[in-house]
């Protein structure tokens, strides 16, 4: 018998909140069953933030159900303030259409538009919303929403006692465009379950309500948690800001390093809700990594498999062998790297092109490539053995650089001390 999608959601660690949890289960196991989120393209790029209810609709579709993800060109022109302190600045509808292209092809990573009865649907709430007038919406729609509730939402009240923060009719109405995505997937797609992250219950609750008011038709929601560090801090950000899917935003690399970083004890829990990795494989790498912390097995494939999923094998390979590089692997695996990580190397070390002349000194060479500031500060770091070429220690201020030297025909990977870098390409 296969296993229940809510019991998949619930063991993983996906389920905050749901509206009827019993009955949510009956529902699953009594048929496929289809259920949405939905993403306001507000930037051309999804961050890691999303990353959560984009794996819960992964698993609902590995369970047998389908999908749809909800790209919003409509309601991403109002803004949710869920969560929200301020007003958030209104974008374009040109905007907003551009960012839903950049969305596309980044929730195909994760979700099968092509597999059959159960194939992921992708639809933009634009084509629906923008049919209606203000009257219609003012008639149809919200005669079915009590002020006093809309009022009572605590992030709603906070704005209303805070004269710096007020809150908009336009923001305020949010939850109405919400609720008719609903009705509106609920009706064309047969549309059961709606999920979000634990900000949006109060929308799901508003949705469920609008649908069973209008319809009678029985629908659910289900929220995830927003999760935060074991440390208190905001997971998804870093001092640079957020960490995103686009690779032009946020590289394979760095996108790499962002999981490698990983606490201890939020580990486990990340490999629950970020891989698709069976949960007795999960055991199993916590049992290996129980055994030496220090050696970070856990985060080290918490952080190939996220990759593998955002950036494709092949950049995960590559991302792994270069943060393995950069924390000392050794020079059989710099012998061993490819063309693609010296490339990623480029964008994330010093990097400098330099005539491709050879023999030359390695004093030379430091120097021409400004790894070191003159010949003379070059040859003082080799006498305190401070330099390394191919992760071997320089011994001799004399020593030059062959072909026979180089990477792959034409690199040379230079550390100076433990923490300092830099890649030359002879060309």
């Amino acid at each position: 018998m296969a296993v229940n999608a809510y019991e998949v959601l619930q063991e993983r660690g996906f389920v905050e909140w749901c509206s009827q949890p019993e009955r949510l289960r009956e529902v699953f196991r009594e048929g496929m069953t289809t259920a949405y989120v939905g993403f306001d393209p507000t930037a051309d790029s999804l961050h890691v933030g999303h990353l959560i209810p984009i794996m819960a609709l992964g698993w609902i579709q590995r369970s047998g159900h389908r999908p749809i993800a909800i790209a919003g060109g409509g309601t991403g022109l109002i803004g949710d303030p869920s969560g929200k302190s301020k007003e958030r600045n209104l974008i374009t509808v040109e905007a907003v259409l551009k960012n839903v292209e950049g969305v596309r092809p980044q929730l195909a990573r994760f979700l099968d538009f092509d597999c059959g009865g159960n194939s992921a649907l992708l639809v933009n709430n634009y084509d629906w919303l923008s049919t209606f007038s203000f009257i219609d919406v003012l008639r149809d729609v919200g005669k079915h929403f009590s002020v006093n509730t809309l009022i009572s939402r605590e992030y709603v009240k906070s704005r209303l006692d805070d004269p710096d923060k007020s809150i908009s009719y336009t923001e305020f109405s949010y939850v109405l465009l919400q609720a008719m995505d609903f009705r509106h997937l609920y009706e064309t797609y047969g549309c059961r379950l709606q999920m979000g992250g634990n900000d949006q219950q109060g929308n799901l609750v508003a949705g469920i309500d609008y649908v069973r008011k209008t319809t009678g038709g029985e629908v659910f929601g289900l929220t995830q948690p927003l999760l935060l560090t074991s440390s208190g801090s905001k997971f998804g950000k870093t001092e640079e800001g957020a960490v995103w899917l686009d690779p032009a935003k946020t590289s394979p690399y760095k996108f790499y390093q962002f999981w490698i970083n990983t606490e201890d004890n939020d580990v486990e829990r990340l490999l629950k809700l970020f891989t698709f990795l069976p949960l007795e494989e999960i055991a199993s790498v916590m049992s290996v990594h129980g055994k030496d912390p220090s050696a970070r097995t856990a985060q080290r494939r918490l952080a190939f498999e996220a990759a593998k999923l955002v950036h494709g094998e092949a950049a995960a390979q590559s991302a792994e062998t270069a943060s393995a590089l950069l924390f000392g692997a050794g020079p059989e695996a710099l012998r061993g790297a490819e063309e693609e990580t010296f490339t990623m190397l480029k964008d994330e070390i010093p990097f400098s092109a330099l005539p491709l002349s050879l023999p030359t000194a390695v004093v030379d060479a430091l120097a021409a490539c400004g790894a070191c500031g003159s010949k003379g500060e070059a040859k003082r770091a080799i006498r305190q053995g401070g330099v390394s070429v191919n992760e071997a220690r320089v011994e001799d201020e004399g020593s030059t650089i062959t072909r026979e030297s180089l990477l792959r025909g034409r690199y040379l990977f230079v550390r100076l001390g433990r923490k300092r870098f830099h890649l030359v390409a002879f060309e």
